[in-house]
């Protein structure tokens, strides 16, 4: 068998005929898996729930609608992950259906684990899911193949009535959706007609869109390259993938540098403010996907790193003592820079930081932003005739020869 090229070296002209060839599931594939499931199907339609965990009314299985990929046409070649919403009789609100959703998951799971035709079908990894609804989910076979399928059922409260293609829910629907306040996503379950209708009846050109899209998002992402800047040193490129955690490629520079320093990674888009790259994150968090530079700072503890925005709207990223002056962040400024401390003002927080001040008792930490602004060159300067609280705190007199 072929392999089939890969998405990012598809020419635009091809793109009709990769999705065609590489992408739509054969019909005999799909009809096989379908039957499979018609087997769960049927087994959920002959349920109800009653007397147990709490259930003290009956509840039938109204309908079962197949949602996801496999209910509106979208699915892709080899998926093997099925998704049933379980309608229920009974409810006469969302509220009333939430209050008992894990009772009948519950029973559910006790119904499925003693089902004659299922277990034919090598029931197996039955459990229940955790998220935003909760589900069971479990593996079976297909009849033919033996190709596993994965089935992920959530019950939910019939809301919609009837479904009809293109019709729309009363008002009062809404109404009582909002009235439940329940958190994002917890009552979509009793709309999946209208979700699955949504698609379904749309031309395959828009099918197609979608499995690309699909397709693209799944496929594993580009490794993109990485220019490191480093302060007095030449810059040097590394390869990554835009999801490894902003810790792993800590380690990549690590290696590639020989050094055991304390990293601090620091990343500015265009026309934004510099941020530090948090190591539990990864690039893809702050939406890097292409070729980029970053700012790679070593510092020594208990050094902080702070960011200075320049006139021009660019940032740096200096390594100092919290107890050292802001004169002596003006001289790391001045080599970095260019420009001359006297020629230079610092504000934080719309107070201007004075040169005899500690940057701690301006409650500078670490990667805070300092915003720098270029004044006339003063001949002869002021001092403040306040004596300056770093007086009497102690701080390392050559913080610069520590970077």
């Amino acid at each position: 068998m072929a392999v089939p090229p890969e998405l990012f070296v598809t020419p635009a002209s091809r793109l009709n005929s990769f999705v065609t060839d590489c992408l739509h599931p054969s019909q005999k594939w799909k009809k096989e898996v379908l039957e499979t499931v018609q087997t769960v199907e049927q087994f959920l339609r002959e349920q109800s729930f009653q007397g147990e965990h709490g259930l003290d009314q009956e509840l039938g299985v109204l309908k079962v609608v197949k949602v996801g990929s496999f209910g509106n046409g979208t699915v892709l070649r080899d998926s093997s992950e099925v998704e049933l919403v379980m309608l229920l009789s009974g409810f006469h609100s969302f509220q009333e259906e939430a209050r008992h959703h894990d009772d009948i998951l519950s029973l559910l799971c006790e119904k499925l684990r003693y089902c004659q035709d299922l277990l034919s079908l090598q029931l197996q990894d039955l459990r229940l899911v955790q998220g935003v609804h909760s589900a069971v989910a479990f593996t079976i076979q297909s009849w033919e193949t033996a190709e596993p399928i994965t089935v992920t059922i959530v019950p939910a409260y019939r809301v919609l009535g009837p479904s009809v293609p293109n019709s729309h829910p009363s008002p009062e629907v809404y109404v009582s959706l909002i009235k439940a306040c329940g958190s994002p996503g917890r009552f979509s379950p009793s709309f999946s007609e209208l979700q699955r209708n949504f698609v379904k009846h749309r031309p395959a050109k828009l099918k197609s869109l979608l499995r690309l899209v699909k397709h693209w998002y799944l496929e594993g992402a580009r490794d993109i390259q990485l220019t490191v800047e480093q302060w007095g040193f030449s810059d040097f490129i590394i390869m990554v993938n835009p999801y490894d955690s902003i810790k792993k490629v800590k380690r990549k520079i690590q290696w590639k540098l020989g050094s055991t320093f304390l990293q601090r990674l620091s990343f500015q888009e265009p026309g934004g403010e510099r941020q530090l790259l948090s190591s539990q994150y990864s690039l893809a968090d702050y939406g890097v996907f292409s070729n980029t530079r970053i700012c790679l700072l070593q510092t020594i503890s208990p050094e902080i790193q702070v960011f200075v925005k320049n006139p021009s709207g660019g940032s740096h990223a200096y390594a100092i003592y919290p107890e050292s002056l802001v004169l002596n962040l003006k001289l790391q400024i001045e080599v970095k820079e260019g420009l001359h401390r006297e020629e230079q003002q610092l504000e934080f927080q719309g107070q201007v930081l004075q040169d005899g001040w500690s940057l701690m008792s301006y409650g500078v930490q670490d990667s805070t932003t300092l915003t720098l602004k270029k004044e006339g060159k003063k001949k002869n300067p002021a001092r403040s005739s306040e004596r300056p609280l770093c007086a009497f705190l102690p701080f390392n007199p050559d913080p610069i020869s520590s970077t």
